[in-house]
């Protein structure tokens, strides 16, 4: 067996960090509590504002501003349904009224998990040896939600973690641009998408009633929030046939897929948190697996693929950043961008864009592309279930890793009553189809404590690092808390047996 260093650091899930996010009871219970406080005395007013504050203001970074962003997202009530003007009432006034639809949301109550690690963009001030990092994690609450989180740390000449203490706060981001659309191309990809999905078939007539319905009312370019008046005018008072839902869906995936988000200047990075923005989101995004791309021209961005839940399915997106505070968010397209599990090499081979992914839920493969977000090109396999500890399926943990023998990929395999073991593979490093070396036994296996979690017998991570010599990777203990391994890189290629 290799020998596996596990490091003190752990990771558990943290009910005291909370964001406070928009809540809304309903259209009619939001117009009643409305009016009640419209009608409430400037006295009364002032005294139940204060008593908000004292609760929650030390629990949140501007509260006052989160309550006047959930106010401004009522402004058509205020006007549609109430006919009131929102500018007759005082600050105070519009504060109280946002109070009442925030909810503390605790992001990390349930598990804190499926790790990945980065080289720190900021490397400036360091001893020789150390290297600063940025670990994101998947947060878990309640309703099973995930959102993405970061801790910044060091690891040391000798491979150890110190991480930066953190605080209770959480934030979310200050800015959120919704992309603007042109109405002929929006209206091209809807139709994209339903015939990739087969749903035009036989139904075209109904999708081009509900499509032409909701476009017809906007004008050429538009943004989102012009989308969703229109989307909220069609669905009003109207039962939805299947068909109809399928058309609503694809309106929605194009609306909602194309983002950026940037977080105040005044945060640090362990207090960020990309929390679901859109409806392809709203019951969760998880498995980001960040990499250090190094474009040919030697830009420097992170970019990692994620996968959005909703009502209506799993929609696999991509999103970028240089400096982990401004974030783009684009939908990942292509034949072969729909599953899990998508992670990107961290430069171009032959010019291409290339991923390991697992197109079949199986097997490991790796394919290329002239665009990063659209993956149309055949996948070629690389690694299959052979021994007895993956004879269920194999996985990629994260990004390979460029070493001067190949691309070295962290799998996971599962075995008997699912258990979940690591693995490793190398790469060819001109041509990442060819196989060249593969681990026969498990580089790691859950020990007793990391056994028991809200998914048993599972160690799993999403991308690892090498420094000085050694492989670092984060991982999740049983789908709940996360810690630290490093293995020697000698030693783990002497035991991997060539191909």
């Amino acid at each position: 067996m290799i020998s596996v260093r596990r490091l003190q650091t752990r990771f558990y899930p943290d009910p005291k960090r909370v964001i406070a996010r928009f809540f809304m009871p309903g259209v009619e219970r939001a117009k009643y509590i409305i009016e009640e406080i419209i009608n409430l005395p400037d006295e009364q007013i002032r005294s139940g504002l204060y008593h908000v504050f004292e609760d929650y203001a030390e629990r949140h970074r501007k509260i006052s501003i989160i309550f006047k962003n959930h106010y401004d997202q009522l402004k058509t009530i205020l006007k549609e349904e109430l006919n009131f003007d929102p500018g007759e009432l005082s600050d105070e006034r519009k504060m109280l009224i946002g109070s009442y639809f925030t909810m503390e949301y605790s992001i990390e109550s349930t598990a804190f998990f499926n790790p990945s690690i980065v080289e720190d963009p900021d490397q400036e001030y360091l001893e020789d040896g150390q290297k600063r990092v940025i670990v994101s994690f998947r947060a878990t609450g309640e309703g099973h939600i995930s959102s993405l989180v970061f801790r910044s740390g060091i690891l040391t000449k000798d491979n150890e973690l110190m991480f930066k203490p953190f605080s209770r706060l959480v934030e979310l981001p200050e800015n959120i641009k919704r992309h603007v659309y042109n109405k002929e191309h929006f209206i091209e990809r809807i139709w994209l998408i339903l015939i990739e999905r087969r749903d035009d078939h036989g139904h075209s007539g109904i999708h081009e009633e509900v499509i032409n319905a909701i476009m017809g009312e906007l004008k050429e370019n538009f943004v989102y929030g012009e989308l969703l008046s229109s989307i909220e005018k069609y669905i009003k008072d109207r039962k939805l046939s299947y068909q109809q839902k399928r058309a609503m869906d694809a309106i929605e995936r194009v609306a909602n897929s194309h983002y950026e988000m940037e977080f105040s200047t005044d945060t640090v990075l362990s207090e960020r948190v990309i929390f679901p923005f859109s409806f392809t989101e709203a019951k969760g995004i998880e498995d980001m697996r960040f990499v250090r791309f190094m474009d040919d021209d030697g830009t420097i961005m992170f970019y990692s693929t994620y996968s959005a839940y909703s009502n209506a399915g799993i929609l696999t997106k991509f999103i970028s950043t240089e400096d982990f505070r401004h974030f783009k968010v684009k939908p990942v397209r292509g034949e072969y961008a729909e599953n899990k599990g998508l992670a990107f090499f961290p430069r171009r081979i032959k010019n291409k864009y290339a991923m390991l992914s697992r197109v079949d839920g199986v097997n490991n493969y790796v394919m290329f592309s002239d665009y990063i977000n659209v993956w149309n090109t055949y996948p070629q396999k690389v690694n299959m279930p052979e021994y007895p500890w993956e004879f269920v399926q194999v996985g990629n943990c994260g990004s390979p890793l460029e070493t001067d023998k190949g691309w070295l990929a962290i799998t996971h395999g599962v075995g008997p009553m699912r258990r979940y073991s690591l693995g490793a593979i190398l790469l060819d490093l001109d041509d990442p189809t060819r196989l060249i070396a593969k681990l026969e036994e498990p580089l790691m296996i859950p020990n007793e404590e990391e056994r028991e979690g809200y998914v048993p017998n599972v160690v799993y991570s999403c991308g690892a690092i090498i420094n000085n010599g050694e492989l670092v990777i984060p991982y999740s203990m049983s789908d709940y808390a996360s810690s630290f391994v490093a293995v020697g890189l000698d030693e783990l290629f002497s035991k991997m047996q060539k191909r």
